[in-house]
């Protein structure tokens, strides 16, 4: 029988805690998410977060070291080759990746854009690796003068197609989308995601709308939430999962605007009847403030995510358990706008800690996924070891 009922895991996205034992192999020393926003703050405002043990596994200024923690606590390497968003999630769910997605420093190949072009009927233009705010201001007039395609990339293995919502309407930007996908699908490009980037508004003026989608390469291998999917428990998905998992192993999807509805759609799900998991990404933290290096709004939305935890704690049931996390780091004061690669926090809390405590550190993030199956006693994942017995 499950020791829990109910698993809610949140993968705060890209909220590193400090350089990983590997970081120089991808250029990321010095790198710490966290430790550099409360140094920028002056100090994070986070007492929930501080209650459950943040500061004890790292001196995060500003949040105070738990004598008492309500959370067992540590951090997490990761094993897979990358620092992007599906390889640590994948992970998180009990894959390993070793052969890299690809990524397009100098833009994509001119074979490519040109078949693009041919299958879609419009121009493109960019091709270049960019901040898609700017690319927006850069190229969004010409965009809307002539209906060509803005296409980017980034430090990530992305493909990222911009559009003015009243010059392409979002059904054919998704149609557009699904055209790209198709054809990133061939081995010599590799490319993880494939993503619809939808704006409105005037030159000067441009705003990014809620509309984004996803198009992700299917895991390469079954995950603990197929898993779980055929033994009939329900795995509920809430913001950009079922886009980072292309829908395999999941029962129920949620799509979310922001951080603040994500954990208002998580608010939610506490209050439903279900046995399985709640697996909730918070996007914003990576997309609207690690890229952009914005320190500040990065401090700001973590504050504001800490907030909202004060409405999760008493909806959790006795037979509940809280994992919180994050899949890679975006240091926001690290050159550059790419991930970094780092340690990330694994938070884990039940009603029935009286005294939280250190936890080993998980040498995969696959661990989680592991625990995961050992407790709804399905099939483990190749990878990992849980932790199950450490935490009850």
């Amino acid at each position: 029988m499950a020791k829990f009922k109910r698993i809610f895991v949140i993968v705060m996205d890209s909220v590193g805690i400090g350089e990983a034992p590997d970081a120089a192999k991808f250029n990321d020393l010095g790198a710490d998410t966290l430790g550099h926003i409360a140094e920028r703050m002056n100090g994070l405002h986070m007492p929930n977060m501080g209650i459950l043990g943040l500061s004890n596994i790292k001196k995060i200024k500003g949040i105070d070291t738990a004598e008492t923690p309500k959370a067992h606590y540590t951090k997490m390497q990761e094993a897979s080759n990358g620092k992007d968003t599906m390889t640590g999630h994948w992970e998180i769910m009990g894959l390993n990746i070793q052969e890299a997605f690809q990524t397009f420093p100098n833009g994509f190949p001119p074979e490519l854009i040109l078949e693009l072009e041919e299958k879609t009927g419009r121009k493109i233009i960019g091709n270049t690796p960019a901040s898609g705010t700017a690319i927006i201001e850069e190229l969004g007039e010409e965009h809307m003068n002539t209906g060509a395609l803005i296409v980017y990339t980034s430090a990530d293995p992305v493909l990222q197609i911009a559009a003015h919502e009243e010059i392409i309407p979002i059904e054919e930007q998704y149609r557009i989308c699904e055209i790209a996908r198709e054809l990133t699908l061939d081995e010599k490009y590799k490319v993880g995601r494939v993503i619809a980037r939808p704006f409105i508004g005037k030159p000067g003026a441009f705003e990014r709308t809620s509309n984004r989608h996803d198009y992700a390469l299917k895991p390469f291998n079954r995950t603990v939430m197929n898993e779980l999917k055929d033994n009939q428990f329900d795995v509920i998905a809430l913001g950009k999962i079922s886009d980072i998992f292309d829908g395999e192993g999941i029962t129920e999807a949620r799509r979310t605007i922001d951080n603040d509805d994500g954990m208002t759609k998580l608010v939610e799900t506490l209050k439903q009847n279900f046995t399985g998991i709640s697996f909730l990404n918070l996007v914003d933290f990576d997309a609207n403030y690690g890229h952009r290096r914005d320190p500040e709004g990065y401090g700001k939305a973590l504050e504001e995510f800490d907030a909202r935890l004060a409405e999760v704690f008493p909806l959790l049931q006795e037979e509940d358990l809280l994992i919180i996390t994050a899949d890679h780091g975006n240091d926001p004061v690290h050159h550059g706008t790419d991930h970094t690669r780092e340690f990330v926090p694994l938070i884990v809390h039940h009603k029935q800690i009286t005294r939280g405590k250190e936890l080993p550190i998980r040498e995969t993030f696959a661990d989680i996924g592991a625990t995961i199956a050992d407790n709804f006693e399905v099939r483990m994942p190749a990878y990992g070891t849980s932790f199950l017995s450490d935490i009850k």
